[in-house]
């Protein structure tokens, strides 16, 4: 079991949510003593049969449990749920830890998570720091950090296993919950939009290729986020009206389901390949985020493009400190040249801090912009 950097605060009530696999249950499974919580697990058939017909049946299990916790593991399952649990913490003061890989059908069945009764956290895949010794940047980039993935100890059975999981997705996340419809042209979506992971989106031309409208498109982006297998980076422009006109970016949230649904694993990784490059970015923004909501930072991730081609990797603002400027590259060593348009951006944004994340061992320095080896730039964050 790995140790996690997600504090969990068990003084209210809250929800967990995360991806399939991302390690919710063992987490809280190491959060709560038997003695302390009565665990529903919702993939139990007959428990979740019996909850969907009666709701109300939650009430006598957690009374009669006589403990100050209930825990309920994928709760999206059946949002009527939440009613009862609503009731159950005004009344009776009981603690719920409810986890699930999606807000989305939570939301759609229930009125504001709770209405602020519950804390809300998200968990995501394995980060460098809690894998500790066992890092290793090449397989991270190649399998992902599913913890999983760890258990496996050949690279047919991480492909097998990512493979399963993209189909799973599939099933579990869309066809159970019928959020889509016609499945075939969000089959293609999938393939589409993990081949244009990390580029700006141009919806037209992602619904062109998989025959369906542009709305559609816009839909499935949304599922993707709501069900957090990826996240939207927005342009940054110090005008809000501005950067909400302007395309963003998507960055699926683990480079090893990344490379199952853009059908890429059996193809050895290359370093200073454009591929390998753009893997190593979406690893390293995967990596800042999930350390600033484990953080519970209320920092505004975008990048920054401009007309001509200019291009920011990540710009992270952060209210009372100086907007940081972060360029990331993939190889072992960083030119002067490379960072022209990281001085220029830094010259050019009021109160910004420049910094550019290599492959490298060695913190470095050119011009006055700092070269931090990754993991050294991004735990300073």
């Amino acid at each position: 079991m790995y140790n996690r950097q997600l504090n969990i605060s068990k003084a209210n009530s809250f929800f967990l949510f995360g991806p399939r696999g991302t390690g919710k249950s063992t987490l809280i499974s190491g959060l709560f003593s038997p003695s302390e919580a009565l665990v529903l697990n919702l993939l139990q058939t007959e428990l979740l049969a019996t909850l969907q017909a009666r709701p109300e049946e939650l009430e006598r299990l957690a009374l009669g449990a006589k403990k100050p916790w209930v825990v309920i593991d994928e709760v999206q399952k059946i949002p009527a749920l939440l009613d009862v649990v609503h009731r159950l913490i005004e009344e009776h003061g009981i603690l719920f830890a409810l986890t699930g890989s999606s807000a989305r059908k939570v939301r759609r069945g229930a009125a504001n998570l709770l209405a602020g009764r519950a804390f809300t956290y998200k968990l995501f895949p394995l980060r460098a720091a809690e894998l500790g010794d066992s890092f290793d940047l090449n397989a991270a980039l190649s399998w992902g950090t599913l913890p999983k993935i760890y258990q496996f100890d050949s690279d047919q059975t991480r492909a097998l296993f990512l493979k399963s999981y993209a189909e799973s997705y599939l099933q579990e996340e869309i066809v159970a919950e019928q959020v889509v419809r016609i499945l075939a042209p969000f089959r293609r979506f999938l393939q589409i939009a993990a081949q244009s992971n990390a580029t700006v989106l141009n919806l037209r031309k992602i619904a062109q290729d998989c025959q369906t409208s542009p709305s559609n498109v816009k839909s499935y982006y949304q599922i993707l986020e709501d069900t957090l297998v990826g996240m939207f980076l927005e342009p940054f422009h110090l005008s809000i009206r501005k950067r909400q006109r302007a395309a963003p970016k998507f960055y699926w949230f683990d480079t090893g389901v990344l490379r199952a649904l853009s059908l890429s694993l059996d193809a050895p990784l290359q370093p200073s390949t454009y591929e390998f490059g753009k893997l190593f970015e979406t690893f390293i923004i995967n990596q800042i985020r999930a350390g600033l909501e484990y953080q519970e930072k209320q920092y505004q991730l975008s990048y920054l493009l401009t007309k001509d081609g200019a291009e920011i990797d990540l710009v992270v603002e952060r209210a009372g400190q100086p907007t940081l400027l972060i360029e990331i590259k993939s190889g072992t060593v960083v030119r002067d040249g490379e960072l022209n348009n990281l001085r220029a951006f830094q010259a050019d944004i009021k109160g910004s801090k420049a910094i550019c994340l290599y492959r490298g061992e060695r913190p470095l320095s050119s011009a006055g912009v700092p070269i931090l080896p990754w993991r050294q730039g991004i735990e300073e964050l």
